[in-house]
C-alpha cells in the first residue's frame, strides 16, 4: 500500500502539503466559512502530502473529501486544485489497479462535478427572467464546467503516464546495457580459457613428445656407452638436437602468451616425416601410408595433423607393446582428412604413466575443425581414429564438445 521512500522524501511532501494548505487559507480568506470548510482544506492537504508515498490512499482520500464538500453544499475551492497533482501520481507511481482508478476518477469525477455544478446552477436560475430557458442555460454551464474540470484532471493523468513510460524506457535500457556487459565479460572468460587451454595443449604437445625422446635415447646411450660408444655419441646428438627444438618451441609459446602478436611453433605435414624418423630412432617401428596431396591443407589443419600424429606416437611408444610396428594411415581428400595410427597394447595391461590429457587435447583439436575422433582398445590393439574437414569448421572450441566424461574416458 506504501511505496518505499526516502526519509527525507516523506518529510518534503508533508511540509509541501502543510505550506500549500496554508497559503490556501490565506489567500481564500474564507476562515470564517465555518469548521466545515477548514476540514475540506485539511481533508485535501491531507491527500496532497499521501500522493507519493500512497497514490492509493491519496485518491481515496481526495474521493471522500470531494463527496464531503458536496454533500454539505459547499462550493469548490482552490484547495480543489490539489487533486491535479494527486491525478499525476496516480499514473507516474501508481499500481495497474490505482493508475486505472485515476483514469476513471478523471472521467467520472468530471461527470460528478459537472452535474453537481449544474443542478446547483439550475435551482438558483428557477423563477429568474433570463433570454433562454433555466435549462439550457445550465445546461451551457455543466458542459463548460465538465470540459474545464476534464482537463485538470486528465492532463496531469496523462502527464505521469508518459513519465513513467519514459522512466520505464531508461530502465529497460540500464537492463540492456548491463546484460551486453555481462555477456562481454562472458565472452571475454570464455575467450581467455580457451586460450589457456590452447596454450596447455601446445605446451603438452612439444613437451611430451620432445621428453619421451630425450627419455628413450637416454636410456639407449646409457646402456650403449660401454659396448659402443659411437652409438652412445648418436643418442646424446640426438638428445641435444630434440632438447634444443623443443626450447625453441617453448620460447616461442611464452613469447605468445606474453606478447598479444606472438608466434607459436606451427608444424606442418611435411614435418611428420621428421617426426618419424625421430621416433624410428628411439626404436619405435612406424610404418606409414600416405594418400593424396596435402599441399593445399590452411595451416591450422596442417598443425592438427601433425600434433594428432605426433601424440598417437608418442603414447605408442609409451604404452605399446615394444618391437610390434605401429600403423599410421594418412588419407588426404579434397574436402577431409583421414588420420588412423593403431598400435598393439602392452601384454600387462598397465596404463602407464600417463594423465590422459595428450588425448583430451586431440579431441579439443578435432572438435575445433569440426571433425570427429574415436580413440580405446580393440581387441589387442590401441586405435585412433580421426576424420576431420580440410578446411576448419570455425577457429574456436565450441562449449561442451568436450564433457567431464569424455575427459575420463580418454585417460589411458
Amino acid at each position: 500500500m506504501f511505496r518505499p521512500m526516502l526519509r527525507s522524501q516523506v518529510v518534503t511532501d508533508v511540509v509541501t502539503a502543510a505550506a500549500l494548505g496554508l497559503l490556501v487559507v490565506v489567500v481564500a480568506a474564507r476562515g470564517l466559512d465555518g469548521p466545515l470548510w477548514w476540514l475540506a482544506v485539511l481533508g485535501f492537504a491531507t491527500a496532497l502530502a499521501f500522493r507519493r508515498l500512497s497514490p492509493g490512499l491519496a485518491l481515496g482520500i481526495a474521493w471522500v473529501v470531494a463527496v464531503f464538500q458536496m454533500a454539505t453544499g459547499q462550493v469548490p475551492t482552490v484547495a480543489d486544485a490539489f487533486i491535479a497533482p494527486i491525478m499525476y501520481t496516480t499514473s507516474a507511481y501508481g499500481s495497474g489497479r490505482v493508475r486505472a482508478a485515476g483514469l476513471v476518477s478523471a472521467i467520472g469525477g468530471s461527470v460528478v462535478a459537472a452535474l453537481y455544478m449544474g443542478v446547483s446552477d439550475y435551482r438558483q436560475r428557477v423563477g429568474i427572467a433570463t433570454a433562454s430557458t433555466p435549462l439550457q442555460e445550465s445546461a451551457q454551464l455543466t458542459a463548460s464546467f465538465f470540459a474545464i474540470v476534464l482537463l485538470v484532471l486528465l492532463l496531469p493523468w496523462l502527464a505521469g503516464l508518459v513519465v513513467r513510460t519514459r522512466r520505464s524506457a531508461s530502465l529497460s535500457r540500464e537492463a540492456q546495457l548491463v546484460a551486453e556487459r555481462d555477456a562481454a565479460r562472458a565472452d571475454r572468460a570464455v575467450a581467455v580459457e580457451q586460450e589457456r587451454v590452447r596454450i596447455a595443449r601446445d605446451m603438452h604437445d612439444i613437451v611430451a613428445h620432445s621428453l619421451a625422446v630425450v627419455i628413450a635415447q637416454a636410456d639407449g646411450a646409457r646402456y650403449a656407452l660401454k659396448a659402443d660408444p659411437a652409438i652412445a655419441d648418436q643418442a646424446l646428438g640426438t638428445i641435444s638436437s630434440t632438447a634444443r627444438a623443443a626450447l625453441g618451441d617453448v620460447r616461442e609459446l611464452l613469447g605468445a602468451l606474453r606478447h598479444e602478436q606472438g608466434t607459436t611453433p606451427t608444424p606442418e605435414v611435411d614435418d611428420i616425416e621428421t617426426l618419424v624418423d625421430d621416433m624410428r630412432d628411439v626404436g619405435l617401428d612406424v610404418r606409414v601410408e600416405r594418400e593424396g596431396d596435402p599441399g593445399g591443407l590452411p595451416t591450422t589443419t596442417q598443425l592438427a595433423v601433425y600434433r594428432i600424429v605426433q601424440e598417437s606416437l608418442t603414447n605408442a611408444w609409451k604404452h605399446g607393446e615394444p618391437g610390434t610396428p605401429v600403423h599410421a594411415s594418412l588419407v588426404y581428400r579434397p574436402d577431409t582428412v583421414e588420420i588412423a595410427v593403431v598400435n598393439r597394447c602392452a601384454d600387462d595391461g598397465s596404463p602407464g604413466p600417463g594423465t590422459g590429457h595428450g588425448l583430451i587435447g586431440m579431441r579439443e583439436r578435432v572438435a575445433m575443425t569440426g571433425g570427429t575422433m574415436t580413440a580405446g582398445p580393440r581387441g589387442d590393439d590401441f586405435s585412433v581414429a580421426v576424420r576431420m574437414p580440410a578446411v576448419p569448421a570455425s577457429g574456436q572450441m565450441p562449449r561442451g564438445r568436450t564433457t567431464h566424461t569424455e575427459q575420463e574416458r580418454t585417460a589411458r
